[in-house]
């Protein structure tokens, strides 16, 4: 074997989503259809990667009622006999819960939540019953023998005060995104000490940051992500505006500022296209280092992730190429895939 197949051995493929919202409309379908079928023609790709790390943006649970202590306009919740099937189907391994949906169905659903992922051996961050429980990282090793990683995974959110865990109620782990915001900053650095704690090879920071349907990072959120990786972040996995943003690059790590949808319910902006987005494939070395990046575009229908019809991978390429020009970011191309090469 010469050394180049050596090196393709070792390498580790991450795949990160946006939003994987499995309640309303997603649920319904799938008491008609397999556990499998959410995945569409994506499952195979998805089956293949040696980790996947998501946002999930509903609660599996059927208990609970809806959150009203607060005006909240949409409140989702999964059937877990349904839903829990499904992410293993997947092979989902992190489900990032630091955002503003684990509270929808108060603190009943919540718990059930967390229970049935750990059930199912599903690591989790970003929320518990207690902030102490919302900052512990996710750990979790990924690859074959000869490429094993270990990955930790850190999950915050700006979204939604009424939902952050404190020292004794359960709910998020929460922050303003802001670096000259002390408290925040203390927040968000003890979440990275425990990670670093366990010795990974990959640190990820995954951020459920920002309003909906916006498709450019403010300034605050950059100098926020940029702060992330000289903390030691290997990668920063944002998601919350539905859209897909750009991706910048800095001391050679990726910050996706959004991964936008992956599969859901949602309505379709006719001209933001938040039922477009990509999977997000990150290559790194069994030691650690990100080597590239890939993107394999995506569209949601009936309820349901598919690869992108090639008019929609057309456009879906061409707004991120936009997006992620003023960060300097070129991307190169594998068949329907953008590639981001991370060596120097």
């Amino acid at each position: 074997m010469v050394d180049g197949d050596r090196d393709r051995e070792r390498t580790v493929r991450i795949g990160f989503t946006g939003d994987v919202m499995l309640g309303r409309l997603v649920d319904d379908r799938q008491q008609h259809r397999s556990v499998d079928a959410v995945w569409g023609t994506v499952r195979e790709r998805l089956q293949a990667l040696d980790a996947l790390v998501i946002n999930l943006e509903c609660v599996l649970s059927t208990r609970g009622r809806k959150w009203r202590r607060t005006r909240r306009p949409f409140h989702f919740r999964a059937d877990p006999t349904r839903a829990v099937p499904a992410l293993e189907a997947a092979g989902v391994d992190v489900c990032a819960l630091a955002n503003n949906h684990v509270l929808d169905y108060e603190e009943a659903a919540l718990r059930d939540t967390l229970e049935h992922l750990d059930e199912a051996g599903i690591d989790r961050a970003g929320a518990g019953e207690t902030i102490d429980e919302a900052l512990e990282p996710a750990v979790r090793r990924v690859g074959g023998e000869e490429a094993a990683l270990d990955v930790a995974v850190v999950s915050l959110t700006d979204n939604t005060p009424e939902y952050a865990a404190d020292e004794t109620a359960p709910g998020t782990a929460r922050i303003e995104i802001d670096v000259d915001d002390a408290a925040s900053i203390e927040r968000t650095r003890e979440g990275l000490e425990r990670a670093r704690a366990t010795d990974p090879d990959l640190l990820v920071a995954s951020l459920h940051w920002g309003p909906n349907m916006v498709e450019e990072p403010p300034p605050a959120f950059q100098e926020f992500g940029r702060w992330l990786i000289e903390q030691g972040v290997d990668i920063v996995h944002g998601h919350s505006a539905h859209v897909f943003q750009g991706i910048e690059v800095h001391d050679g790590c990726p910050i996706l500022y959004d991964t936008g949808d992956f599969v859901d319910d949602y309505a379709v902006d006719d001209d933001l296209r938040n039922d477009r987005s990509f999977l997000f494939e990150l290559a790194a070395t069994s030691g650690g280092k990100p080597t590239e990046l890939r993107l394999h575009p995506t569209e949601i229908d009936n309820c349901a992730v598919h690869e992108a019809s090639p008019d929609a991978a057309a456009r879906s390429r061409e707004r991120m190429r936009e997006l992620s020009e003023p960060f300097g970011t070129e991307f190169g191309r594998d068949g329907e895939a953008l590639v981001l090469s991370l060596e120097s």
